[in-house]
């Protein structure tokens, strides 16, 4: 199964592995997951902010990959993509976790750029 098509999975777990960054070594509380982890302070505070920016960029990188997929688009140029989205996210998340402003806007940036690049692509704005 080609890259890109893993990175699809790889998208949809990252949520969960920053929501178990807020979570490790902690009581939480299950009966009222909001509001427990409105109360969250430093790291774990901006792992679940991670966790919740990871769900909102999954939906467009889903609706950007099965738009280059339908669209034919070769898979070698789907498999770079992707690995750019993936590792920008994933740098994106440490980078929240961190501290790192600055860097982590420039991760999200990095993953953006390569879900527009699917998305031209696809559409045949971008001709290669």
């Amino acid at each position: 199964m080609p890259f890109v098509l893993w990175s699809l999975l790889l998208a949809a777990v990252l949520p969960l592995i920053w929501a178990g960054v807020a979570k490790a070594g902690v009581r939480y509380d299950n009966h009222r997951p909001r509001e427990w982890a409105a109360q969250l302070a430093g790291y774990r505070q901006r792992a679940n902010w991670a966790q919740q920016n990871a769900w909102e960029a999954l939906p467009t990188y889903l609706a950007a990959v099965t738009a280059a997929w339908l669209m034919k688009v070769p898979v070698a140029e789907m498999n770079a993509a992707a690995a750019v989205f993936a590792l920008a996210r994933v740098a994106h998340g440490l980078l929240y976790v961190a501290d790192k402003a600055a860097l982590r806007s420039l991760a999200w940036l990095i993953g953006l750029l390569a879900v527009l690049y699917l998305f031209l692509r696809a559409g045949g704005v971008i001709a290669l």
